[in-house]
């Protein structure tokens, strides 16, 4: 039995999922005799004594003697446990409730019931605070039901024929753009190729219908397929920006969030051309994902968008907000990243003020297994040891970071990122202050250099300006 599709979809159930199926099971309604919720109670039995199920013993609790009968009982219950998920799906969603219970009135001819009902649906999509997909989609059912009732008994008043056209265009338009959104990141990450159908009639659609642009919901997703598929015409970012931070509200939680991490993408892309700008505009985005609780997955912030955001409002000179969130979020990180990543950013926060004996102290407390919190953690001892004359420590420090890069699979970005700034460290060290040929030919190959994440620090340190 452990190998049957029944136990392994039972065992998937929330434990008060399993409440309310044993509940369903106990209706006449759904279930007109005892077996399927003796069977039942034996497997919620094994699942409470965390043990599997045996053959058996479910045959002896079910009175099934025949192999065949409790084959069948098991299909049986397999049936109900499907029936009892699909009416939990159909129900979810309270606000459909009234449009399905319009359908039944109208089918059964009760003019005054249906248009009580209807009226309620309008009345509970409207209070809901989205005005996403789910919510278009609804306003194109309840005028489907609508222009059904109105056509049904020939009727004297004039059709919503235009209101319903209207309205399943705009859902369909807004489904469209958020699955082109979904197809284009995917294509990315994956090296996948998707036909996009009737996309561009869609595009199309919408340049000849600026007015649809005053829906966020269709606005939001038409942006963002565009600097999507135009990265170069920034004017397209801008504006997708400004309607996110001002109207992100009014699509769910996670459609939010997905947008709000399309768009700090965009931004680290930009910064990793060395656009600066983009470190503001990529800092507010995390903000206002902060401020809408999008970060936490279960209660868990990533060490990566902890550290990312750390970095970029150092990098804008928002250092008392980092050192805020540097100890506000420490909590919501995993319990096995909590203290490298803390004391690592606490550093960040210290060198920052040039406090470096504080710095100093909080990278010796921490342990840097992840491979790029220790680069990071070099790179900051690395200027430190320069910004305090520490030459000979400097010197030891770049040739042990050169040995770290060789011993360790450093790819790409990151291997050429910090092999430039180790070679170029060294070539500050050793260049003659005194000659200005060679200082203007060192600058111009720093401001050339990509990549290279700590080039405006180089370019400090050549013009000399110490602490």
């Amino acid at each position: 039995m452990t190998n049957s599709i029944l136990w392994q979809s039972f065992s998937a159930l929330t434990n008060l999922e399993r409440k309310h199926l044993g509940q369903w099971l106990e209706s006449p309604f759904f279930c007109r005799r005892p077996q399927p919720g003796l069977l039942f109670q034996y497997l919620q039995q094994c699942l409470d004594k965390d043990k599997m199920p045996d053959l058996q013993e479910a045959k002896k609790r079910t009175k099934t003697q025949a192999d065949q009968d409790f084959r069948l009982l098991m299909s049986e219950v397999q049936m109900q446990l499907e029936h009892f998920l699909v009416y939990k799906e159909y129900f979810e969603q309270e606000e459909n409730f009234h449009i399905r219970l319009a359908a039944a009135w109208r089918k059964r001819g009760l003019d005054k019931h249906f248009r009580r009902a209807l009226r309620q649906a309008r009345q509970d999509w409207e209070r809901q605070p989205y005005r996403h997909n789910d919510y278009f989609d609804a306003q194109a059912g309840i005028a489907l039901e609508e222009y059904q009732y109105l056509s049904s008994s020939q009727r004297t008043e004039a059709l919503n024929l235009q209101e319903l056209l209207d309205v399943t265009d705009t859902a369909y338009i807004t489904q469209k753009l958020r699955q082109a959104c979904f197809a284009l990141t995917h294509q990315t990450v994956y090296n996948a190729e998707y036909r996009m159908g009737l996309l561009e009639a869609v595009l199309q659609h919408i340049r000849l219908s600026p007015e649809l642009l005053e829906l966020p919901a269709v606005a939001l997703y038409y942006f963002c397929y565009l600097f999507l598929t135009e990265p170069d015409e920034e004017k397209h970012f801008s504006r997708f920006r400004e309607l996110l931070l001002t109207h992100s509200a009014t699509l769910p939680p996670d459609e939010q969030r997905d947008l709000h991490l399309l768009a700090i993408n965009y931004c680290i892309k930009k910064i990793n051309q060395m656009q600066s700008a983009y470190f503001r505009q990529a800092l507010e985005l995390y903000q206002s994902a902060l401020r809408a609780d999008l970060l936490l997955e279960n209660g868990t912030l990533s060490p990566f968008a902890y550290n990312n955001i750390v970095a970029i409002a150092l990098k804008v000179g928002e250092t008392a907000w980092a050192e805020h969130f540097v100890r506000q979020y420490a909590p919501f990180l995993e319990k096995k990243h909590r203290e490298a990543n803390y004391q690592l950013n606490l550093a960040r926060v210290a060198y920052t003020h040039k406090d470096y004996r504080k710095a100093l102290l909080h990278l010796q407390e921490a342990d840097y297994k992840d491979l790029i919190n220790n680069l990071i953690a070099k790179t900051l001892l690395l200027k430190i040891f320069f910004e305090t004359g520490e030459y000979d420590a400097l010197d030891a420090h770049l040739q042990s970071m050169q040995g770290f890069l060789r011993r360790q699979r450093v790819i790409g970005y990151h291997r050429d990122n910090y092999r430039n700034i180790i070679r170029l460290t060294r070539r500050i060290m050793q260049h003659n202050p005194n000659n200005p040929a060679e200082a203007a030919a060192l600058k111009n190959q720093i401001g050339a250099e990509n990549p290279l994440t700590e080039k405006a620090w180089l370019l400090e340190m050549l013009a000399g300006e110490r602490v």
